[in-house]
């Protein structure tokens, strides 16, 4: 048997599904390999009665933060209930019209990807009402065998990061179900539809799969491996490179002195990278319409490259070498609000960084040890060898 999706185990949908009344949860990396949506599948074969829309929308019609009311697809004419930001349906009023929960969003196994929380949302909504939840697996496009970055202090949960996991934390969806499942006792009736013929070392090179933009700010496979380190730069003054064709990969602000850190991190040695000056002038988010002098990361070996110990790295160096450098609303913090979490913290997982508790190496070197005790406890919960 070669690769398959869950979605495109026809056979065990069928047996899962029939007869039911189903809800979706989906947007449009929910496709199978010929570009078939599962939405418009379901609709056509099953008893399809709901959609339910993470961050950006069934459809992907919305950017990054955006709210996303609840509304009618215009091509099934089904109602498609929010479950982001503050428009947000009561979903146990919206499980009413549903037998069964079905999830099929392609992930990318990164804890700040928000995806995941609004299917442990999901699944707690549903325990709650009696009715099981079908995940319908996929790949992980940066494959599953390395685990790394910070493991998240449960006091900064948030949005960006609800469970005490790794940066990068190596599980599919469909593993990450079964574990948050059990280890944060949510008791949902969790049915997995697993991937065929899929191991822990493929990935986006070895499946050569079609790319769907998984979010519309990961229009490739280099800007989302790059994504493991330079989301930090989400919770600084810096554009990580929203509003250009190179998000995650162009990071700079109009006052970056991109030749002096360009030159300082190529001579030291990138494993697996080099960077290159680089000017950009983003359509929107921050430093909208101003020209930003910065640099474009390029990835020469994958399997060597470390992004999150760059994206840190980076972070630390501009830090210490440009006084106009500031993390994202600190500005605003107070004496009397000093243990306020900023969006760097919740990135992170923790404020020991940003406090100055611990360097860039340190946190490194401190995290790695919970990151393998992490990584051992998760094995029972693998779906694929």
């Amino acid at each position: 048997m070669s690769y398959l999706h869950g979605a495109e185990r026809y056979d065990l949908l069928s047996k899962e599904l029939s007869g039911k009344r189903l809800g979706l949860i989906t947007n449009p990396s929910g496709v199978s390999q010929q570009l078939y949506a599962t939405v418009d599948y379901l609709y056509d074969n099953f008893k399809l009665t709901a959609l339910f829309s993470a961050e950006h929308g069934v459809r992907g019609d919305a950017q990054a933060g955006e709210k996303v009311d609840t509304y009618i697809d215009a091509k099934t004419s089904l109602p498609v209930y929010s479950m982001y930001g503050k428009q947000k349906t009561s979903l146990s009023e919206a499980l009413d019209s549903v037998d069964c929960l079905v999830y099929d969003i392609q992930d990318v196994g990164l804890r700040f990807y928000t995806y995941i929380y609004t299917l442990a949302e999901a699944m707690t909504a549903a325990a709650a009402k009696g009715i099981p939840v079908v995940v319908l697996d996929r790949y992980d496009p940066l494959g599953l065998t390395r685990v790394e970055g910070t493991l998240l202090d449960d006091a900064f949960s948030s949005g960006v990061g609800k469970f005490s996991l790794p940066s990068r934390y190596g599980l599919t969806v469909g593993e990450f179900a079964r574990y948050v499942n059990t280890e944060y006792s949510i008791g949902c009736d969790l049915r997995v539809i697993p991937c065929a013929d899929l191991s822990r070392e493929d990935d986006a090179f070895s499946l050569s799969l079609p790319w769907v933009l998984p979010s519309p700010n990961l229009p490739t496979i280099e800007s989302t491996i790059c994504y493991i380190g330079t989301v930090l730069f989400e919770g600084t003054d810096l554009s990580e490179g929203r509003g250009t064709t190179k998000p995650f990969e162009l990071i700079g602000a109009p006052w970056l002195r991109a030749d002096e850190l360009v030159s300082h991190f190529n001579s030291k040695g990138i494993d697996g990278a080099i960077l290159r000056p680089a000017y950009f002038t983003p359509s929107f988010s921050k430093h909208s319409g101003e020209l930003c002098h910065g640099f474009q990361i390029h990835i020469t070996d994958r399997k060597h490259f470390d992004p999150f110990s760059l994206g840190l790295y980076l972070v630390e160096y501009i830090r210490n070498t440009h006084p106009e450098f500031s993390f994202r609303g600190e500005s605003a913090l107070t004496a009397e609000a000093k243990d306020q979490k900023l969006f760097i913290d919740l990135l992170l997982g923790t404020d020991e960084f940003r406090k100055g508790t611990l360097s860039a190496d340190q946190l490194i070197s401190t995290h790695a040890k919970k990151i393998a005790t992490f990584k051992k406890n998760s094995e029972k919960y693998w779906l694929y060898s």
